[in-house]
């Protein structure tokens, strides 16, 4: 009998990401409708302080591994392990760049199905149903996993974290063994920015520029109306291809995919390519000099203007609300 729904986490110095703290809620709501058990892993350094975050959020087992998520092979091959132990009826993540990486390999070690980059998640008698994007975010459909476990990554910011009232029993996993695979990914060392940006595909308010702004010198306005905001700055192709901003901040097809509760489109046309990474955001703002912008179809407030004299009055204004 299938019994659990596991929950692999992603955290940072022991600190569990707001995506994974989204997708414990996801888990904690199905788990409910199908009275299983919410099992959260956590691998690698950081583990135990992270494992005592999640029983706040509906997890009823935590599970620490000393295996290290970086080495995938070998982490896909840990998480597999467990869930075979668990026969669950579900193993989700997030839809990061590291879940996109576990999710189609725990897939094939499993036999399961999978259904990648969902913004919900629910169940219907004994199947799940996941809805998730497609054609470039033009349309959504609705697909059903008809046998378990189903394997599921949860778009960032597609859906709310919610804390509960609740403390998981902590259990060690166990390291196997395992020989490295033929052709392993091996992470020598990571190299973190001076400044310490918000991620964009976890932020909840997000301002991009586009090539409107003329000048790199000109996204300090970007900048500005962001800080006002408490979020992120994120670019057009265009302006990136240009050498204006970082590949990092790039919103689209070829870039990130966002789903940020406020997104702020400045001096962006609205290519579909551009739509695509961006038209799950809950509210979207375009502010454009010309009224017939593509993306004003999918914006939910418009201002048509000239962005050199919108965008400064509204920071100095959102500026005078804070104060």
């Amino acid at each position: 009998m299938t019994s659990a729904i596991i929950v692999v986490i992603e955290q940072k110095e022991g600190v569990p990401t707001p995506p994974s703290l989204e997708v414990m809620t996801v888990a904690r709501t199905l788990a409910t409708q199908r009275g299983a058990a919410v099992v959260a892993l956590v691998g690698g350094e950081g583990g135990s302080e992270t494992a005592s975050a999640l029983g706040a959020y509906g997890a009823d087992k935590i599970v620490t591994h000393p295996q290290d998520p970086t080495e995938s092979g070998l982490w896909a091959t840990a998480v597999a392990d467990m869930a075979r132990s668990h026969e669950p009826i579900a193993v989700l993540l997030p839809h990061t760049a590291d879940g996109k990486n576990l999710g189609p390999r725990l897939a094939a070690l499993l036999g399961a199905p999978m259904a990648s980059d969902c913004v919900d998640l629910t169940a219907d008698g004994e199947t799940l149903v996941a809805k998730r994007p497609v054609y470039a975010g033009k349309a959504m459909i609705t697909v059903a996993g008809k046998s378990h476990p189903l394997i599921a990554t949860l778009r960032p910011n597609a859906l709310t974290a919610q804390e509960q009232q609740g403390e998981g029993v902590v259990e060690s996993g166990q390291s196997q063994q395992n020989a490295a695979p033929a052709l392993a990914i091996v992470l020598k060392e990571i190299l973190e920015s001076a400044e310490r940006k918000i991620d964009l595909a976890e932020a909840s308010t997000i301002v991009s520029g586009g090539r409107g702004l003329k000048a790199p010198e000109n996204f300090q306005m970007i900048e500005d109306l962001a800080a006002a905001l408490g979020g992120a700055v994120g670019a057009s192709r265009a302006v990136v291809d240009a050498g204006w901003r970082p590949h990092s901040e790039q919103v689209g097809q070829t870039g990130k995919t966002v789903s940020p509760q406020l997104y702020v489109a400045v001096a962006i046309s609205g290519a579909i390519q551009h739509l695509a990474g961006m038209r799950t955001s809950k509210y979207i703002v375009a502010i454009n000099k010309d009224p017939e912008a593509p993306i004003f179809k999918v914006a939910d407030y418009g201002i048509v203007g000239d962005l050199f004299e919108v965008v400064p009055a509204l920071t100095e204004a959102i500026g005078q609300l804070e104060n």
